[in-house]
């Protein structure tokens, strides 16, 4: 019998747990994936006979809240760091996720700010792939690698070994 989640065995209620399958049909996040973040640190499961995963319930909230920081570019780390705040063993809250939006958000406001620096940087790049033109303010910035010598400096063998 289901009551809130929970399914009633000997008198203890325990949570309902849900196949990786079932979690990916539901998430709409492949099962491959869902591994990588249980290997990750993401996400948690038990493991039944034969090694067979079980998500709680909650892993869908989780699964959404990964696929909002992963469209935003956070990091992994930066995503677990955040995760691992989250309270264990319930489905993140409204406020839960709240806190973290609010935290995420001059992340977001970086981005943008440096994808509207790219796009207008784009006008005047000619896309020659030389690395050492003193206009290139995308790749090149006040001509750092001119000096250098001309050419794609940071393609060279001599550059790649110097790293």
């Amino acid at each position: 019998m289901h009551l809130n989640s929970r399914i009633i065995l000997a008198g203890v209620a325990a949570p309902v747990l849900l196949s990786i399958g079932e979690v990916s049909r539901r998430s709409g996040v492949a099962a491959s994936a869902l591994r990588f973040y249980e290997d990750s640190g993401l996400l948690t499961s038990t493991r039944g006979v034969g090694g067979a995963r079980s998500y709680p319930r909650s892993a869908l909230r989780r699964v959404a809240v990964i696929q909002a920081a992963k469209a935003l570019g956070m990091p992994l780390a930066d995503l677990k760091d955040a995760l691992d705040a989250l309270p264990a063993g319930r489905t993140p809250t409204k406020s839960d996720w709240e806190r973290l939006s609010r935290s995420w958000r001059s992340r977001l406001d970086e981005r943008i700010a440096e994808l509207e620096r790219l796009r207008d940087g784009l006008t005047s790049c000619i896309g020659c792939g030389c690395l050492s033109l003193r206009s290139c303010a995308l790749l090149n910035p006040a001509d750092a690698l001119g000096a250098q010598g001309p050419g794609a400096r940071r393609l060279s063998r001599q550059d790649r070994e110097g790293l």
